[in-house]
């Protein structure tokens, strides 16, 4: 049985559609799909080691997931791992074909795209923007000759993909990623989806407008010349653009850091906890990975990183941490 274990945001959806688009006939006919949210990275646990006989990983940290992956290569499964993550010792296997690069300025898709010798393109370039990869993007879309119009769309396309995959479970977002992947692998372009009147992405246009419109009227916890943050309720649609509103307030503001803070659902019996997604300044793109590792339940890129459940006492120390490493 062969997986395909892949993050449930833009680059890892389309990561995997280029492939498999380029692969539609030898594509393995048994393939089960294993993706889940955003933050949910820990997936290679989840593939049955007595039954893979391949496995494709894509968009989530090896660090994160070297357990599972020795577990793979010790029964001698076949994997590919490609990622732009923090990865650790990379394991030394025949089993293992890896394509691992954690500059700032990719992500796994255009990883793919380079192993593809640009077939899938216009998809690449979509899972880019989505990733926030702007300048990448870009760069790669004025090489191809696409007009302002034409990158606008896939800009678009792709943050509506990536917004799809943030939220607490499977249960906030709009689309199951696995649901979201499924219905994109019948366009091999991405302007075919996007001129369809009424397709996956004009609904989701639509309710990403709506969720946007709500967090900009969010109370803010910091603002000076190093860090931008702000908070979200602890609802479905905070949930939903903690990551994309980030990206956004970014692109405004390029020199500063920015945090975006969402409080986590507590009983009485837990503690209060803090969903964090943290991304570096634009014009610094370093280091955010590394601040959220060193809090429990961290982790992330050079560029964009988060933390899953900070303690509320840590959160003083987290402002702090990021208004030092930038200052």
């Amino acid at each position: 049985m062969h997986y395909d274990v892949f993050n449930g945001d833009a680059d890892g959806i389309i990561a995997l559609l280029q492939l498999r688009l380029s692969q539609k006939k030898t594509y393995p006919k048994e393939s089960t799909l294993v993706t889940g949210v955003k933050r949910d990275i820990s997936l290679l646990k989840k593939v049955d080691v007595n039954l893979a006989t391949s496995v494709t990983v894509l968009d989530i940290s090896l660090e994160k997931n070297s357990e599972a992956l020795n577990c793979l290569l010790e029964k001698k499964v076949n994997v590919f791992y490609v990622d732009h993550h923090r990865a650790g010792d990379i394991p030394h296997s025949s089993c293992l074909t890896s394509l691992i690069d954690t500059d700032a300025n990719t992500c796994t898709s255009l990883l793919v795209n380079n192993h593809l010798n640009g077939e899938f393109v216009n998809w690449a370039i979509t899972a880019a923007f989505g990733d926030n990869m702007e300048a990448s993007a870009q760069a790669l879309a004025m090489q191809k000759g696409l007009s302002g119009e034409q990158q606008g769309l896939l800009r678009e396309l792709g943050i509506y993909i990536n917004y799809n995959g943030y939220g607490r479970s499977v249960d906030d977002l709009h689309f199951h990623p696995a649901q979201l992947f499924e219905k994109l692998s019948c366009y091999a372009n991405p302007f075919d989806l996007i001129n369809e009147a009424g397709s996956i992405f004009h609904q989701l246009k639509t309710a990403y407008q709506a969720d946007m419109a709500q967090a900009k009227n969010s109370a803010v916890l910091v603002d000076n010349e190093q860090l931008s943050a702000m908070q979200l309720a602890d609802e479905p649609w905070a949930r939903r653009v903690s990551g994309v509103f980030g990206n956004e307030l970014a692109n405004a503001s390029p020199a500063k850091a920015h945090v975006v803070v969402t409080l986590n659902e507590s009983t009485l019996n837990e503690d209060t906890t803090y969903t964090i997604s943290l991304r570096a300044p634009l014009k610094n793109k370093q280091g955010a990975g590394d601040i959220c590792a060193s809090f429990p339940t961290g982790g992330g890129r050079a560029a964009a990183a988060g933390v899953n459940a900070l303690p509320a006492e840590m959160l003083g120390d987290f402002f702090a941490r990021v208004a030092e490493y930038y200052s």
